[in-house]
């Protein structure tokens, strides 16, 4: 009866007690009660966590997943069933999982991979699980993401609740500020795909001892993949796409955040992608030697054209982290994103295009917003070209629709017929425009 009514009590976010209430507002409050956070602080007995797979089966669970999972879309999975035919029945069909959860029964289907077009021109694989594995997967992070968040390192930014790459950035603008600008900059090499089944589930048997849920998460890494005629059984790694998989990633670089800040180096980590800022060649050599030592040890590798030590206010030794380059005391995009964003550009300003030019400055108003919203901070110079840029395609396409050619170094008389005042008025968002608006003081 306590128990009930302390669960009552829990506010709509729930809480941590004597922590900050912030912290804890994402968790679902039907999943993690009152009790259940004040256990997070105070610790479990073994430091391990049992029974939770009612949790997961629980209905409340699988219908805020399902919630979860239908605001991020997605393609269907092997069984074809696409998020609109779920809902269509989504009551059955959370009853049946609910209920095969509990009796054991459930089975997780194979994932559909496809591939996916780079920016340096290979592909990137991705799994795509069935939508009713989606929102299995959703419960089962919903119950066992607070247990591994209360314990993970503040130098990890990357898949976290209340955290992004805004923040990651903020903190490498911040220790260089306080002048550590030897950086190694390090890249694994194929992590999503190396990581070792048998260390992970190790890893996580520390803080979980559900049976139960264990066999969940072993089912999930050993996921039949099925590409096109092929199919195999994964004796490693963890499926891009899936919705478990970037919780299981940081969970097993978990040991090298603390090795790390045990050493005393100042990481900062997204998901793979991470750099380690030190005030000296040798803080920095010491650093490496240490990621190398424990990539070893991890069964991982460290690709060895994009891992490098540089002092990042030299010139031609900086660093690129998160669509940025830190490099000479200036923080300036780097190449791949600014091609990704003119390939954009080109793909909704084709000469071909049928649509009217309102309708295309409508089109890619957001895309340039979007970009400009991150890449905001770069340098002052890397806006104005852009915009030249994006002005050219629209007067090239003008120019085909009256049956002209575009000569780039004869576009005098285009820019006079079709000013750049011309596209303002039509509304076209401005990146340079934007750049001096954000830089006024408030």
């Amino acid at each position: 009866m306590k128990a009930a009514q302390a669960a009552s009590a829990v506010p709509a976010t729930a809480k941590r007690e004597a922590e900050p209430q912030t912290r804890w507002d994402w968790v679902e409050a039907d999943v993690w009660t009152a009790p259940m956070l004040a256990a997070l602080q105070s610790g479990v007995k073994g430091g391990s966590w049992y029974s939770l797979m009612d949790k997961v089966a629980a209905p409340r669970t699988l219908q805020a997943a399902c919630k979860r999972v239908k605001g991020k879309a997605g393609a269907h999975g092997v069984d074809g069933m696409s998020i609109k035919r779920f809902a269509a029945r989504e009551q059955q069909y959370l009853q049946e999982l609910s209920q095969a959860l509990r009796e054991g029964n459930y089975r997780a289907q194979s994932v559909r991979r496809v591939e996916i077009p780079k920016s340096d021109g290979g592909k990137r694989p991705l799994g795509i699980p069935t939508v009713k594995d989606r929102v299995v997967q959703a419960a089962l992070k919903l119950v066992i993401e607070p247990i591994f968040e209360s314990q993970f390192e503040q130098a990890s930014w990357g898949f976290r609740p209340q955290r992004g790459c805004k923040d990651a950035l903020r903190e490498v603008d911040r220790h260089l500020r306080q002048g550590r600008t030897w950086v190694v900059d390090a890249d694994l090499q194929a992590y999503f795909d190396s990581i070792d089944h048998d260390k992970l589930m190790r890893l996580i048997q520390r803080r979980i001892s559900d049976g139960r849920i264990l066999a969940l998460v072993r089912q999930y890494l050993n996921q039949q993949v099925l590409h096109q005629l092929q199919s195999w059984r994964p004796t490693s790694g963890t499926p891009q796409g899936a919705v478990i998989s970037p919780l299981l990633a940081n969970v097993y670089l978990h040991e090298l955040d603390v090795r790390l800040r045990e050493g005393g180096w100042h990481l900062v980590r997204y998901a793979d992608d991470f750099v380690v800022m030190c005030e000296s060649e040798q803080q920095a050599q010491a650093a490496l030697q240490e990621i190398r030592n424990w990539t070893a040890e991890a069964g991982l590798k460290l690709h060895p054209a994009k891992t490098h030590v540089g002092n990042c206010m030299m010139p031609g030794q900086g660093f690129e982290f998160l669509g940025y380059r830190f490099e000479a005391g200036r923080r300036s995009v780097r190449r791949k994103s600014l091609a990704t964003l003119k390939d954009r550009i080109r793909q909704k300003t084709r000469r071909t295009s049928g649509e009217s030019l309102q309708s295309i400055v409508k089109a890619l108003n957001p895309v340039l917003r979007g970009w400009f919203g991150y890449f905001k901070h770069a340098h002052a110079s890397t806006f104005k070209p852009i915009d030249a840029f994006l002005r050219r395609r629209l007067r090239s396409l003008l120019c085909k629709r009256e049956g002209r050619a575009y000569v780039y170094h004869r576009s005098l008389s285009n820019h006079r017929r079709w000013p750049n005042t011309f596209f303002a008025e039509l509304g076209l968002f401005t990146m340079h425009q934007a750049w001096i608006a954000a830089s006024q003081p408030r």
